[in-house]
């Protein structure tokens, strides 16, 4: 007889012996404390902590303008669509938000996803579906969707080592020219904060008839004059076939999209059963996100701002000797390595000094590459970046961390 409960309960210890296991802390987030906010411990007690891991990088979840359209819209259309895209749940809300992500990205069409998980899933195991011959090229550090997206599709797949141009030509010249090949990569990696050298591979792409798909998901609202990413910043925005982003990180609110070529887009539209068969996004996130992305083009002033806290919490741990990899995105991961001892790192910095940074560890990245992943946020003020430097130093010293001298800090990443 098989026993089930007891093979998923010995696959849960494996994950805890391992310091694997996923640990939720339930946050009662506040607007209008953010980025403090409350839980409650393991007794019950009321805590306070500032959150120094959220992807709201531009706090635009809790901006009064992008707050007011959701509240406005959802007692204007309701809670919900009321149903698939193509079974009632296309509203005019859905159509402004696909016009504006089109034109941030400077292409002719985009499609909405419920996240851009689900986007990348989708998109990448349609292409799949239409270029049955296609060949992936995929860099060895992208994101799970991408590696599921691949996997779902069917077709073949060549890994390259992260952003190494030349391992990258070496597989587009070992495929025939008239064979379809797509080069899939990210923007701004998340866990290390390296970026892609997104030009070079464009110019490849050229070179041996590829196709470009790229995931802007950390970068997009972030960077570019307009919040369009690394492709606008660049200029290079033309040269990318496919953009992937996220409407749930710079933008503050909910959902994933694609934006291209009219015709790939329709194409995924019509084939996609990651889009056919599910529910649309609600039309008050609809027009919430709309708003945001209006608001992040138009504005001048809070990217660079956001760029300079960024820079001052650098130096900060510079001058007290913390160890991080560098990079030049908003990124900033301390290397912790052993998996168990992160948890723990993590543990004390909420308990003992109230501050949240959740441990990243195997699968996100690789094993005993474990590391505290750091990303402040708009609303983060100098004092707070200073009481995290602070509880960092004593938390690392008080668990052997080793530190580094500010001109050996670790730098395994490139830079644009």
């Amino acid at each position: 007889m098989i026993k089930y409960a007891e093979i998923f309960s010995q696959k849960l210890a494996e994950l805890k012996d391992s310091g694997t296991y996923r640990y939720f802390l339930n946050v009662n987030k506040s607007a209008q404390h953010f980025p403090v906010f409350y839980f409650e411990d393991a007794y019950g007690e009321k805590r306070r902590a500032i959150n120094f891991c959220s992807n709201d990088y531009l706090a635009m979840s809790v901006h009064e303008e992008v707050i007011s359209k959701l509240a406005f819209v959802a007692n204007r259309a309701g809670a919900g669509s009321g149903g698939t895209r193509n079974i009632s749940g296309s509203t005019i809300y859905h159509r402004e938000l696909e016009a504006s992500i089109a034109s941030l990205h400077q292409k002719n069409a985009a499609l909405l996803f419920g996240s851009a998980y689900l986007a990348n899933l989708t998109a990448l195991s349609v292409i799949g579906k239409i270029l049955p011959e296609v060949v992936f090229i995929s860099d060895e550090n992208n994101h799970a969707s991408i590696i599921e997206g691949i996997k779902a599709s069917g077709s073949a797949k060549r890994i390259f080592p992260h952003n190494d141009l030349d391992a990258l030509e070496r597989i587009l010249k070992s495929i025939p020219v008239h064979q379809p090949k797509v080069i899939v990569f990210e923007s701004v990696y998340s866990m290390s904060g390296t970026d892609a050298p997104i030009v070079e591979i464009v110019l490849l792409a050229k070179k041996y008839n590829a196709l470009t798909y790229i995931d802007e998901v950390h970068a997009v609202g972030i960077y570019g004059e307009h919040g369009g990413g690394l492709t606008e910043q660049l200029g290079i925005q033309h040269g990318i076939d496919i953009i992937n982003g996220t409407l749930a990180k710079g933008f503050g609110v909910l959902g994933g999209y694609i934006a291209g070529d009219s015709n790939f887009i329709d194409a995924i539209r019509s084939v996609g059963a990651g889009f056919i068969f599910t529910t649309s996004l609600p039309p008050a996130i609809c027009a919430a996100a709309t708003r945001s992305i209006e608001y992040l083009k138009n504005d001048q002033t809070i990217r660079p701002a956001y760029h300079q806290k960024v820079s001052e919490l650098r130096n900060l741990l510079k001058r007290n000797n913390i160890p991080f990899s560098v990079n030049s995105t908003h990124i900033t991961p301390i290397p912790i390595g052993d998996e168990k001892k992160c948890k723990e790192i993590s543990d004390a910095l909420l308990y003992q000094q109230g501050i949240y940074i959740q441990p990243i560890v195997f699968p996100t990245v690789k094993k005993g590459e474990a590391c505290l992943r750091i990303t402040i946020t708009s609303k983060h003020e100098n004092s707070e970046m200073v009481t995290l430097v602070r509880a960092l130093k004593m938390v690392l010293e008080s668990f052997n961390v080793r530190t580094y001298s500010s001109s050996k800090i670790l730098n395994k990443n490139n830079s644009i």
